[in-house]
């Protein structure tokens, strides 16, 4: 889609029916386009105050204005039934924000949540992480890792196919080569490179978010990676910054070595495992003994030996350059009969959800996004912050006690 094309949406015209979810950057709402046709959106809102103040923080590198700018880059650039499309922009004097398509099948944990004893059937797996596979595949050929893999960012559509959502914490390294993985004679395969630099002009989104940061001081999403370093041994680029949730971080993330594309794989391994365990395969009862089982233990896998186990086990190898590769998945025994170009054909899901949620419609009231936004996120209230903060020294304080220990 060409910024041209991004529509602009009026906050007069959205009907806002209920709020879905909220993060440390924003809040997401269930809205009706009355516009057109009431059409059903998740809008995505950021307030404009939390970014000004992050912004003028003096430990801030502006990577704030970035990152809403690179996962609006990625949802523009993205032409995959299994990721989302930008439907529009949003932009206020106190928020900015933008809209994809809504899932009425809410996300994959509440989905096992309401199997038999709470774990997904093998062939329900199968299903699921076949699509997962070819999302991944097609972000991997776009040079976007997505460092986020768990249930709670993997959304079901009302097709009942899955949709990967939240690119927060996704960045851009050098893209998989068709030398690579077979992704280019798939239908998962992106129909051009990654995410290409182009001459800068002011887009809608760039107007929406100013006057946050000057236009000279903003960097284009393809350029605002940190700390990138070379990988002599796999000729692509590896990112060194430290993101992700606690129990489904990777190893070489932990170690701070440098990571790149394997680090997808690695979580898939982790949700594979909860879809069919009900648990993840690390958790401690802290942090620093989380991440040490991340580093040292093996996951318990019980259970008869199966296709599927030895798919989690290889998935789950510590060594990222020994971790199974797109094509070794792809070929593996438990997608054994899967024809990777009809998965996203198929019309009859294991799963079909309504239309609505019941809980996201009953006993809503009229809701002020503004008001609503800037009250959950007001910028003169340290708690979020302060938390972040805490929880972030405390991430990298374990880090470091594990290198030593």
């Amino acid at each position: 889609m060409d910024e041209d094309q991004i529509p602009l949406l009026d906050l007069e015209k959205l009907k806002v029916i209920s709020p879905l979810g909220r993060g440390a950057k924003g809040v997401v709402f269930l809205v009706q386009n009355e516009a057109s046709n009431g059409e059903l959106l998740a809008l995505k809102v950021i307030s404009r105050a939390s970014i000004k103040k992050k912004v003028k923080d003096k430990d801030s590198d502006g990577s704030e204005y970035k990152r809403i700018c690179f996962e609006k880059e990625v949802l523009r650039r993205c032409q995959h039934p299994l990721l989302p499309k930008l439907r529009g922009v949003l932009s206020t004097e106190n928020i900015v924000g933008y809209a994809i398509d809504y899932c009425p099948g809410r996300d994959l944990n509440y989905l096992r949540k309401k199997q038999t004893e709470k774990m997904f059937s093998d062939d329900l797996i199968r299903f699921y992480a076949a699509e997962l596979v070819l999302a991944l595949e097609y972000l991997h050929g776009l040079g976007i890792v997505y460092r986020d893999l768990k249930p709670e960012n993997i959304m079901i559509q009302e097709n009942g196919h899955l949709m990967l959502v939240d690119f927060d914490l996704s960045t851009k390294l050098s893209p998989k080569l068709p030398s690579q993985s077979s992704s280019a004679k798939s239908t998962s395969s992106p129909k051009s490179d990654a995410l290409p630099k182009k001459k800068k002009r002011i887009s809608p989104f760039y107007k929406c978010c100013h006057p946050v940061i000057s236009a000279e001081e903003s960097v284009h999403p393809a350029e605002s990676v940190k700390s990138e370093t070379r990988s002599e041994t796999r000729s692509l680029f590896k990112s060194n910054s430290f993101v992700g949730t606690e129990e489904y971080v990777s190893p070489e993330m932990i170690q701070g070595t440098g990571h790149d594309f394997a680090v997808d794989w690695w979580c898939l391994g982790v949700v594979l495992h909860e879809m069919l365990y009900g648990t993840t395969p690390f958790r401690g009862i802290n942090r620093k003994e989380t991440f040490y089982r991340i580093l040292s233990k093996s996951p318990e896998l019980v259970g008869k030996p199966t296709a599927l186990r030895d798919l989690i086990r290889k998935l789950l190898e510590k060594d990222p350059k020994q971790r199974i590769s797109v094509d070794e998945i792809k070929g593996h025994d438990f997608f054994k009969g899967v024809d990777w170009e009809k998965v996203v054909q198929i019309s009859r899901p294991p799963f079909i959800p309504g239309l609505f949620d019941d809980e996201h419609v009953v006993g809503i009231k009229k809701i002020d996004v503004e008001d609503f936004v800037q009250g959950l996120l007001k910028v003169d209230d340290d708690v979020i912050v302060g938390v972040m903060e805490k929880e972030h020294k405390q991430e990298q304080d374990a880090a470091k006690d594990l290198l030593v220990f």
